[in-house]
Protein backbone atom coordinates (compact mmCIF):
# COMPACT_ATOMS: atom_id res chain seq x y z
CA UNK A 1 0.00 0.00 0.00
CA UNK A 2 2.89 2.41 0.77
CA UNK A 3 5.92 1.16 -1.21
CA UNK A 4 7.87 4.46 -1.07
CA UNK A 5 7.60 4.59 2.71
CA UNK A 6 9.15 1.14 3.04
CA UNK A 7 11.85 1.96 0.49
CA UNK A 8 13.25 4.92 2.43
CA UNK A 9 12.72 3.99 6.09
CA UNK A 10 15.39 2.76 8.51
CA UNK A 11 13.02 0.83 10.73
CA UNK A 12 9.55 -0.72 10.61
CA UNK A 13 7.75 -1.13 13.93
CA UNK A 14 4.85 -3.57 13.90
CA UNK A 15 2.78 -3.12 17.05
CA UNK A 16 -0.01 -5.19 18.59
CA UNK A 17 1.66 -8.53 17.97
CA UNK A 18 -0.33 -9.86 20.94
CA UNK A 19 -3.56 -9.70 18.88
CA UNK A 20 -2.17 -11.08 15.60
CA UNK A 21 -3.74 -14.51 16.15
CA UNK A 22 -7.16 -12.84 15.92
CA UNK A 23 -6.53 -11.06 12.61
CA UNK A 24 -5.58 -12.04 9.10
CA UNK A 25 -2.04 -10.62 9.31
CA UNK A 26 1.01 -12.59 8.27
CA UNK A 27 4.09 -11.17 9.98
CA UNK A 28 6.42 -13.25 7.81
CA UNK A 29 4.83 -11.98 4.59
CA UNK A 30 5.01 -8.43 5.87
CA UNK A 31 8.71 -8.87 6.57
CA UNK A 32 9.27 -10.28 3.08
CA UNK A 33 7.43 -7.31 1.57
CA UNK A 34 9.58 -4.84 3.51
CA UNK A 35 12.83 -6.67 2.65
CA UNK A 36 11.94 -6.71 -1.05
CA UNK A 37 11.73 -2.92 -1.03
CA UNK A 38 14.41 -2.19 1.54
CA UNK A 39 16.77 -4.98 2.61
CA UNK A 40 18.48 -2.66 5.13
CA UNK A 41 15.34 -1.78 7.11
CA UNK A 42 15.18 -3.22 10.61
CA UNK A 43 11.87 -4.82 11.53
CA UNK A 44 10.69 -4.76 15.14
CA UNK A 45 7.54 -6.71 15.97
CA UNK A 46 6.39 -5.40 19.35
CA UNK A 47 3.52 -5.53 21.78
CA UNK A 48 3.09 -2.50 23.99
CA UNK A 49 0.63 -4.55 26.05
CA UNK A 50 2.92 -7.50 26.83
CA UNK A 51 6.26 -5.73 26.39
CA UNK A 52 7.40 -8.20 23.75
CA UNK A 53 10.12 -6.67 21.55
CA UNK A 54 10.24 -3.38 23.47
CA UNK A 55 13.74 -3.99 24.90
CA UNK A 56 15.19 -4.74 21.46
CA UNK A 57 13.58 -1.62 19.99
CA UNK A 58 14.77 0.56 22.88
CA UNK A 59 18.31 -0.79 22.55
CA UNK A 60 18.35 -0.08 18.80
CA UNK A 61 16.97 3.43 19.37
CA UNK A 62 19.54 4.15 22.08
CA UNK A 63 22.37 3.09 19.75
CA UNK A 64 20.99 5.24 16.93
CA UNK A 65 20.84 8.30 19.19
CA UNK A 66 24.34 7.65 20.50
CA UNK A 67 25.67 7.24 16.95
CA UNK A 68 23.96 10.48 15.90
CA UNK A 69 25.46 12.38 18.83
CA UNK A 70 28.99 11.25 17.99
CA UNK A 71 28.69 12.02 14.27
CA UNK A 72 27.22 15.54 14.56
Amino acid sequence: KYPLMFSVCDVVIINKTDVMPYFDFDLEKCGEYVRMRNPKARIFPISAKTGEGIDELAEWLFEEVRHYQYTK
